[in-house]
């Protein structure tokens, strides 16, 4: 029989199963904050529940919680970077970075990726499954309980190609924003996505007040293609025009990743192009020094040409920023922690 993913479950959700187990409908709103709350990784903590009930859970459910398999923290910043073992032996990555205006949590949608950007060690080992919304949200449960620090901040931008286990991400974001849960504001909340151009009409349908990321990378197909294989399936004019139905439909600001590799994306052609590809929307655009991995051949562009591609964007009016490097010490980029682990293993 296959155990029922309770963590997953939304307070209606919840209701509906206490009453199938024959229990009061005001149980699941007890389960739900020891869930949601509490943070609890084991039924029989659930101590105003009667035993027969928590013998019933242990029966018929799973509850998901990940163990910490490694914890790296920055000498550098503080950043921390966890690797966490799920139910079934995979790992996955998940990164605390604490700024100023608060703690912000980067996790993982999938269990490696399968979208083969050059730049990203998460996808060197392909994909080997999604990731529920249980497993998405205890990174960020078990990250303030070991932390024991609240957590301001999500960005899904770890391993996984979130618009590729979509359902499950709405799920997820449904469950983080419940007021009974953690509650946190959807504001606060940032999607990635490389492109799934279709998922993108979906998700702004949806008319949510998340912040949509999208991974360019580059300005031109034909540069784009030669970076992210997902380039020859959807075409950077199909991706502009589902933004500005993204913009319209929900009033928020898009951010364009864009991630700089030392003489093939950081030039002053590269820079005309995107301020034409950008110029005029509701967008800011989010500069990256790529993080090296030693399976690319990619480098690191120099700071100066940095600076110089951000002083030319901004002087054609476009918001952009330079992402601090954090984690650089601690296989900070996506995927490389648990590409280390696994090789060593």
């Amino acid at each position: 029989m296959e155990l029922i993913d309770i963590k997953s479950m939304n307070e209606h959700e919840l209701q509906e199963f206490m009453l199938s187990l024959g229990e009061k409908k005001f149980r699941a709103e007890q389960v739900y904050q020891w869930l949601h709350k509490k943070l609890v990784t084991d039924f029989e903590e659930m101590t105003n529940l009667s035993e027969a009930l928590r013998g019933k859970l242990k029966e018929k459910c799973r509850l998901a919680a990940l163990t910490a398999e490694r914890v790296q923290v920055s000498q550098i910043d503080g950043t921390s970077k966890f690797l966490f073992k799920l139910h079934d032996g995979n790992l996955i990555e998940s990164v605390l970075m604490k700024y100023h205006h608060g703690n912000s949590v980067c996790i993982s949608s999938q269990v490696g990726c399968r979208m083969g950007c050059r730049f990203c060690a998460s996808t060197l080992d392909g994909m080997v499954r999604n990731l529920t919304p249980s497993e998405m949200l205890d990174q960020i449960y078990r990250i303030q309980t070991i932390s024991g620090e609240r957590v301001d901040n999500i960005v899904i931008m770890g391993s996984g190609e979130p618009m590729d286990n979509y359902d499950n991400v709405i799920k997820f974001l449904e469950l983080i924003n419940a007021e009974k849960g953690l509650n946190i504001s959807a504001r606060n909340i940032t999607v990635s996505t490389c492109g799934l151009v279709p998922k993108i009409y979906e998700l702004a349908d949806l008319k949510l007040q998340i912040t949509l990321a999208i991974s360019l990378h580059s300005p031109n197909d034909d540069l784009r293609k030669t970076m992210m294989p997902v380039a020859n399936k959807y075409s950077i004019a199909e991706i502009m025009e589902a933004c500005r139905y993204y913009i319209n439909k929900t009033g928020r600001r898009i951010s364009f990743e864009y991630s700089l590799v030392e003489g093939v994306n950081d030039t002053k052609e590269c820079a005309e192009q995107l301020i034409k590809l950008v110029k005029g929307m509701n967008c800011h655009v989010n500069l990256i020094p790529v993080n090296p991995i030693k399976e690319r051949d990619y480098r690191q562009s120099e700071k100066r040409a940095i600076e110089d591609f951000k002083n030319k964007l901004e002087k054609n009016g476009i918001n952009v920023t330079i992402r601090r490097e954090m984690g650089r010490d601690i296989d900070g980029a996506c995927g490389q922690l648990r590409k280390r682990f696994m090789e060593n293993e």
